[in-house]
Protein backbone atom coordinates (compact mmCIF):
# COMPACT_ATOMS: atom_id res chain seq x y z
CA UNK A 1 0.00 0.00 0.00
CA UNK A 2 1.29 3.47 -0.90
CA UNK A 3 2.07 6.01 1.79
CA UNK A 4 -1.00 7.77 3.19
CA UNK A 5 0.99 10.32 5.15
CA UNK A 6 -1.05 13.49 5.53
CA UNK A 7 -4.39 11.70 5.42
CA UNK A 8 -6.64 10.97 8.41
CA UNK A 9 -9.07 8.08 8.91
CA UNK A 10 -11.63 7.31 11.60
CA UNK A 11 -12.32 3.63 12.32
CA UNK A 12 -15.28 2.67 14.51
CA UNK A 13 -15.03 -0.47 16.62
CA UNK A 14 -11.23 -0.22 16.52
CA UNK A 15 -10.35 -1.76 19.90
CA UNK A 16 -10.66 -5.39 18.77
CA UNK A 17 -10.97 -7.72 15.82
CA UNK A 18 -11.31 -6.34 12.31
CA UNK A 19 -11.37 -2.67 13.31
CA UNK A 20 -8.15 -2.97 15.27
CA UNK A 21 -6.39 -4.66 12.35
CA UNK A 22 -7.70 -2.03 9.90
CA UNK A 23 -6.42 0.74 12.18
CA UNK A 24 -3.04 -1.00 12.37
CA UNK A 25 -2.79 -1.37 8.58
CA UNK A 26 -3.70 2.27 8.00
CA UNK A 27 -1.26 3.49 10.66
CA UNK A 28 1.45 1.44 8.98
CA UNK A 29 1.06 3.59 5.85
CA UNK A 30 1.73 6.78 7.82
CA UNK A 31 -1.90 7.89 7.97
CA UNK A 32 -3.39 9.53 11.00
CA UNK A 33 -5.87 7.12 12.58
CA UNK A 34 -8.67 7.97 14.99
CA UNK A 35 -9.76 4.89 16.92
CA UNK A 36 -13.28 4.61 18.27
CA UNK A 37 -14.19 2.40 21.21
CA UNK A 38 -16.51 2.44 24.18
CA UNK A 39 -14.01 1.39 26.86
CA UNK A 40 -11.20 3.88 27.60
CA UNK A 41 -8.75 1.23 28.78
CA UNK A 42 -9.19 -0.91 25.69
CA UNK A 43 -8.94 2.12 23.42
CA UNK A 44 -5.67 3.19 25.05
CA UNK A 45 -4.30 -0.36 24.82
CA UNK A 46 -5.12 -0.56 21.10
CA UNK A 47 -3.57 2.84 20.48
CA UNK A 48 -0.38 1.93 22.35
CA UNK A 49 -0.05 -1.38 20.50
CA UNK A 50 -0.49 0.29 17.11
CA UNK A 51 1.98 3.03 18.01
CA UNK A 52 4.54 0.43 19.16
CA UNK A 53 4.17 -1.69 16.02
CA UNK A 54 4.16 1.16 13.49
CA UNK A 55 6.06 4.01 15.14
CA UNK A 56 3.15 6.25 14.14
CA UNK A 57 2.24 8.98 16.63
CA UNK A 58 -0.66 10.37 14.59
CA UNK A 59 -3.23 8.42 16.58
CA UNK A 60 -6.18 9.32 18.74
CA UNK A 61 -8.97 7.68 20.78
CA UNK A 62 -12.62 8.69 20.74
CA UNK A 63 -15.16 7.14 23.08
CA UNK A 64 -18.83 6.49 22.41
CA UNK A 65 -21.27 3.76 23.30
CA UNK A 66 -23.18 3.20 20.08
CA UNK A 67 -26.17 2.09 22.15
CA UNK A 68 -26.60 5.79 22.93
CA UNK A 69 -27.20 8.33 20.18
CA UNK A 70 -26.25 11.05 22.64
CA UNK A 71 -22.71 9.73 22.98
CA UNK A 72 -22.47 9.42 19.18
CA UNK A 73 -23.31 13.13 18.93
CA UNK A 74 -20.70 13.95 21.58
CA UNK A 75 -18.04 11.98 19.75
CA UNK A 76 -18.85 13.60 16.42
CA UNK A 77 -18.62 17.02 18.05
CA UNK A 78 -15.19 16.18 19.44
CA UNK A 79 -13.90 14.99 16.07
CA UNK A 80 -15.23 18.11 14.37
CA UNK A 81 -13.61 20.40 16.93
CA UNK A 82 -10.24 18.59 17.03
CA UNK A 83 -9.59 17.99 13.32
CA UNK A 84 -9.60 20.08 10.18
CA UNK A 85 -9.69 17.13 7.80
CA UNK A 86 -11.06 13.59 7.56
CA UNK A 87 -10.14 11.61 4.45
CA UNK A 88 -11.91 8.40 5.33
CA UNK A 89 -14.63 7.11 7.65
CA UNK A 90 -14.77 3.35 8.19
CA UNK A 91 -18.02 2.30 9.85
CA UNK A 92 -17.10 -1.06 11.33
CA UNK A 93 -18.47 -1.38 14.88
CA UNK A 94 -21.01 -4.15 15.27
CA UNK A 95 -22.70 -6.60 17.61
CA UNK A 96 -24.69 -9.81 17.51
CA UNK A 97 -27.26 -9.87 20.34
CA UNK A 98 -28.78 -13.26 21.14
CA UNK A 99 -31.79 -12.02 23.10
CA UNK A 100 -33.76 -8.91 22.22
CA UNK A 101 -32.62 -5.79 24.02
CA UNK A 102 -33.16 -2.08 23.49
CA UNK A 103 -30.70 0.78 23.36
CA UNK A 104 -30.69 3.77 25.68
CA UNK A 105 -33.00 5.45 23.15
CA UNK A 106 -35.52 2.59 23.11
CA UNK A 107 -34.35 1.20 19.76
CA UNK A 108 -33.71 -2.50 19.09
CA UNK A 109 -30.06 -2.83 20.06
CA UNK A 110 -28.61 -4.51 16.97
CA UNK A 111 -30.27 -2.02 14.64
CA UNK A 112 -29.12 0.83 16.90
CA UNK A 113 -25.45 -0.18 17.12
CA UNK A 114 -24.79 -1.71 13.71
CA UNK A 115 -26.78 0.72 11.61
CA UNK A 116 -28.39 3.76 13.22
CA UNK A 117 -25.36 4.98 15.19
CA UNK A 118 -23.34 4.88 11.96
CA UNK A 119 -26.09 6.69 10.05
CA UNK A 120 -25.97 9.48 12.63
CA UNK A 121 -22.18 9.62 12.90
CA UNK A 122 -21.79 9.76 9.14
CA UNK A 123 -24.36 12.51 8.74
CA UNK A 124 -22.73 14.60 11.48
CA UNK A 125 -19.25 14.22 9.98
CA UNK A 126 -20.27 14.97 6.38
CA UNK A 127 -19.21 18.65 6.53
CA UNK A 128 -15.66 17.63 7.50
CA UNK A 129 -15.55 14.90 4.86
CA UNK A 130 -16.81 17.35 2.24
CA UNK A 131 -14.14 19.89 3.20
CA UNK A 132 -11.49 17.13 2.86
CA UNK A 133 -12.70 15.78 -0.49
CA UNK A 134 -11.84 13.57 -2.19
CA UNK A 135 -12.90 11.48 0.81
CA UNK A 136 -14.28 7.98 1.27
CA UNK A 137 -16.87 6.29 3.47
CA UNK A 138 -16.66 2.51 3.87
CA UNK A 139 -19.50 0.62 5.53
CA UNK A 140 -18.51 -2.81 6.81
CA UNK A 141 -21.58 -4.94 6.13
CA UNK A 142 -21.97 -8.69 5.66
CA UNK A 143 -23.05 -11.35 3.20
CA UNK A 144 -25.71 -12.13 5.82
CA UNK A 145 -28.57 -9.91 4.62
CA UNK A 146 -32.26 -10.03 5.38
CA UNK A 147 -34.87 -7.50 4.21
CA UNK A 148 -35.94 -4.76 6.59
CA UNK A 149 -39.57 -5.36 7.61
CA UNK A 150 -41.05 -1.88 7.86
CA UNK A 151 -44.01 -3.34 9.74
CA UNK A 152 -41.68 -4.55 12.50
CA UNK A 153 -38.37 -2.72 12.17
CA UNK A 154 -37.64 -3.17 15.88
CA UNK A 155 -38.21 -6.94 15.76
CA UNK A 156 -40.77 -6.92 18.54
CA UNK A 157 -42.21 -10.17 17.19
CA UNK A 158 -40.19 -13.32 16.64
CA UNK A 159 -36.77 -11.91 17.51
CA UNK A 160 -33.67 -13.85 16.48
CA UNK A 161 -30.11 -12.69 16.95
CA UNK A 162 -28.91 -13.56 13.46
CA UNK A 163 -32.12 -12.22 11.89
CA UNK A 164 -31.54 -8.88 13.64
CA UNK A 165 -27.89 -8.86 12.57
CA UNK A 166 -28.69 -9.65 8.93
CA UNK A 167 -31.38 -6.95 8.80
CA UNK A 168 -29.02 -4.36 10.27
CA UNK A 169 -26.35 -5.22 7.71
CA UNK A 170 -28.74 -4.87 4.79
CA UNK A 171 -29.83 -1.54 6.29
CA UNK A 172 -26.16 -0.48 6.10
CA UNK A 173 -26.02 -1.39 2.43
CA UNK A 174 -29.29 0.41 1.69
CA UNK A 175 -27.85 3.48 3.42
CA UNK A 176 -24.66 3.12 1.37
CA UNK A 177 -26.51 3.18 -1.94
CA UNK A 178 -28.83 5.99 -0.94
CA UNK A 179 -26.06 8.17 0.49
CA UNK A 180 -23.86 7.60 -2.55
CA UNK A 181 -26.61 8.97 -4.77
CA UNK A 182 -27.15 12.01 -2.57
CA UNK A 183 -23.42 12.80 -2.47
CA UNK A 184 -22.63 12.62 -6.17
CA UNK A 185 -20.47 15.54 -7.32
CA UNK A 186 -19.31 16.25 -3.75
CA UNK A 187 -16.07 14.28 -4.00
CA UNK A 188 -17.20 11.85 -1.28
CA UNK A 189 -17.58 8.20 -2.26
CA UNK A 190 -19.55 5.60 -0.30
CA UNK A 191 -19.18 1.84 -0.62
CA UNK A 192 -20.03 -1.24 1.44
CA UNK A 193 -18.47 -4.66 1.70
CA UNK A 194 -18.57 -8.10 3.24
CA UNK A 195 -14.89 -8.23 4.22
CA UNK A 196 -14.43 -12.00 4.66
CA UNK A 197 -16.41 -15.02 5.88
CA UNK A 198 -16.34 -15.84 9.60
CA UNK A 199 -13.15 -13.98 10.40
CA UNK A 200 -11.20 -15.07 13.46
CA UNK A 201 -12.62 -12.48 15.85
CA UNK A 202 -14.01 -12.72 19.36
CA UNK A 203 -17.56 -12.02 18.12
CA UNK A 204 -17.39 -14.77 15.50
CA UNK A 205 -15.86 -17.33 17.88
CA UNK A 206 -18.44 -16.62 20.59
CA UNK A 207 -21.34 -16.77 18.13
CA UNK A 208 -20.33 -19.61 15.82
CA UNK A 209 -17.65 -21.43 17.78
CA UNK A 210 -15.29 -21.47 14.82
CA UNK A 211 -13.57 -19.23 12.27
CA UNK A 212 -12.92 -19.62 8.55
CA UNK A 213 -10.86 -16.59 7.53
CA UNK A 214 -7.95 -14.65 9.04
CA UNK A 215 -8.69 -11.10 10.17
CA UNK A 216 -5.89 -9.94 7.89
CA UNK A 217 -7.92 -10.96 4.82
CA UNK A 218 -10.87 -8.83 5.82
CA UNK A 219 -8.67 -5.89 6.82
CA UNK A 220 -6.96 -5.87 3.43
CA UNK A 221 -10.33 -5.68 1.67
CA UNK A 222 -11.47 -2.80 3.89
CA UNK A 223 -8.24 -0.80 3.49
CA UNK A 224 -8.41 -1.31 -0.27
CA UNK A 225 -11.86 0.30 -0.40
CA UNK A 226 -10.70 3.10 1.90
CA UNK A 227 -7.49 4.00 0.10
CA UNK A 228 -6.63 2.13 -3.12
CA UNK A 229 -5.92 4.55 -6.00
CA UNK A 230 -7.77 2.37 -8.53
CA UNK A 231 -11.02 2.92 -6.61
CA UNK A 232 -10.84 6.71 -6.71
CA UNK A 233 -14.28 8.00 -7.68
CA UNK A 234 -15.97 4.59 -7.40
CA UNK A 235 -19.17 4.90 -5.37
CA UNK A 236 -22.45 3.19 -4.56
CA UNK A 237 -21.03 -0.35 -4.83
CA UNK A 238 -21.15 -3.51 -2.73
CA UNK A 239 -18.16 -5.85 -2.55
CA UNK A 240 -17.51 -9.32 -1.20
CA UNK A 241 -13.85 -9.13 -0.30
CA UNK A 242 -12.14 -7.52 -3.29
CA UNK A 243 -14.84 -8.55 -5.78
CA UNK A 244 -17.83 -6.40 -6.68
CA UNK A 245 -21.03 -8.33 -5.97
CA UNK A 246 -24.82 -8.03 -5.79
CA UNK A 247 -26.48 -7.29 -2.48
CA UNK A 248 -29.97 -8.41 -1.48
CA UNK A 249 -32.58 -7.10 -3.92
CA UNK A 250 -34.13 -4.74 -1.33
CA UNK A 251 -30.94 -2.65 -1.52
CA UNK A 252 -31.86 -1.76 -5.11
CA UNK A 253 -35.41 -0.69 -4.22
CA UNK A 254 -35.28 3.11 -4.27
CA UNK A 255 -38.55 3.53 -2.38
CA UNK A 256 -37.40 1.17 0.39
CA UNK A 257 -34.14 3.06 0.70
CA UNK A 258 -35.94 6.40 1.02
CA UNK A 259 -38.34 4.92 3.56
CA UNK A 260 -35.40 3.69 5.66
CA UNK A 261 -33.72 7.10 5.33
CA UNK A 262 -36.84 8.93 6.56
CA UNK A 263 -37.22 6.53 9.49
CA UNK A 264 -33.55 6.95 10.40
CA UNK A 265 -33.84 10.73 10.43
CA UNK A 266 -36.92 10.50 12.66
CA UNK A 267 -35.13 8.19 15.11
CA UNK A 268 -31.95 10.30 15.18
CA UNK A 269 -33.62 13.66 15.65
CA UNK A 270 -32.09 16.97 14.50
CA UNK A 271 -29.16 16.72 12.08
CA UNK A 272 -26.64 19.32 10.94
CA UNK A 273 -28.11 19.78 7.49
CA UNK A 274 -30.77 18.32 5.19
CA UNK A 275 -29.52 15.96 2.52
CA UNK A 276 -32.13 15.71 -0.19
CA UNK A 277 -32.26 12.83 -2.68
CA UNK A 278 -31.03 13.52 -6.19
CA UNK A 279 -33.73 14.00 -8.77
Amino acid sequence: MRSLSGKTFLVTGATDGLGRRVALELAGTGAGVLLHGRNPGRCRAALEEIRRKTGNDRLGCYLADFASLGTVREMAGQVLSHHDRLDGLINNAGVIVRERRESEDGIELTFAVNYLAHFLLTRLLLPLLRDSAPARIVNVASAAQRPVDFGDVMLEFGYGGMEAYARSKLAQIMFTFELAGRLRSTGITVNALHPASLMDTKMVRETFGRAMSPVREGAEAVVRLAAAPELEGVTGRYYEGRREARAHRQAYDGEARKRLWRLSEQLCGPLLEPLAPRR
